[in-house]
């Protein structure tokens, strides 16, 4: 059973997350010859603030 986290920065929509979790488990049942309901999908949504990269805040760089 494949699950599949998935961290980003929050603010996607639902239609955003549902498209890109299909086309995941679409793939996961095409490479790994498993079914599609044995995939999971779990989306953790950061805030930028919570998020570094090379030693600074995503929420220090300009929008």
């Amino acid at each position: 059973m494949p699950l599949i986290q998935i961290q980003l920065f929050e603010g996607r929509s639902d239609d955003v997350k549902r498209e890109y979790a299909k086309t995941i488990t679409e793939a996961a049942v095409k490479i790994m010859g498993c079914s599609a309901e044995s995939v999971d999908v779990i989306y953790q949504e950061v805030k930028k603030s919570d998020w570094a990269t090379a030693g600074k805040l995503w929420s220090d760089e300009p929008a």
